[in-house]
């Protein structure tokens, strides 16, 4: 900054404008329901940083995420507290709740208490969630028995059909067996006739 513009500042928060200026902005400041842990740096300036190591943008609650948190990870008030935990709640109404010892997206490596925190319950389903996955489940299994019982009835038929044709041609064959049977039989008492002729 150089000199002048050091002295015009000075001036400025001196005068009646600036002093007006500084009680809007502690007013402003003290209505804020969330304070960021970006410092000077715009939102815009962390979004861009954040942008460019994973090479995606970053969304709202990303954002919004990234800049409410203490250095140790927990958020910097309840209310930011409730705000990042509207995506883990739509995640939750869509996806059903998380299974236990696991957190969606996350990979295996990651537990509730690693994601959400030691104090955090969000991860765990509510009693009706609890009884809606239960039924799911249910269903599912009467859904997975009745398609076996089909299953197994199928193969039971086919089997039963290949049993009665094996048992046919068995049948056709002895049939057959026995004409060839009887037709040498008859051939052979023809020949026994024909060499010794009635005298």
């Amino acid at each position: 900054m150089l000199r002048y513009q050091w002295e015009d500042a000075v001036r400025f928060w001196n005068s009646k404008k600036g002093e007006d200026r500084e009680r809007v902005g502690t007013s402003s400041r003290q209505k804020q329901k969330f304070t960021h842990t970006a410092g000077s740096k715009s939102f815009a300036c962390v979004a861009q940083a954040e942008e460019a190591s994973p090479g995606q943008k970053v969304g709202r609650l990303q954002l919004f995420n990234i800049t409410h948190r203490k250095k140790d990870g927990t958020p910097m008030s309840s209310e930011a507290a409730e705000i990042m935990d509207i995506d883990n709640r739509i995640i939750n109404e869509v996806l059903g709740p998380e299974r236990y010892g696991r957190v969606r997206f996350q990979g295996s490596g990651v537990n509730p208490t690693q994601y959400f925190g030691s104090t955090s319950h969000q991860y765990m389903p509510s009693e009706s969630q609890s009884q809606a996955e239960v039924q799911r489940l249910k269903d599912q299994i009467v859904q997975i028995q009745a398609s076996t019982d089909e299953k197994i009835s199928q193969l039971r038929a086919e089997a039963a059909a290949r049993d009665a044709e094996a048992a046919a041609r068995e049948a056709e064959q002895n049939r057959k067996y026995n004409e060839l049977q009887q037709q040498l039989q008859s051939m052979m008492t023809m020949f026994h006739q024909f060499q010794n002729p009635p005298s």
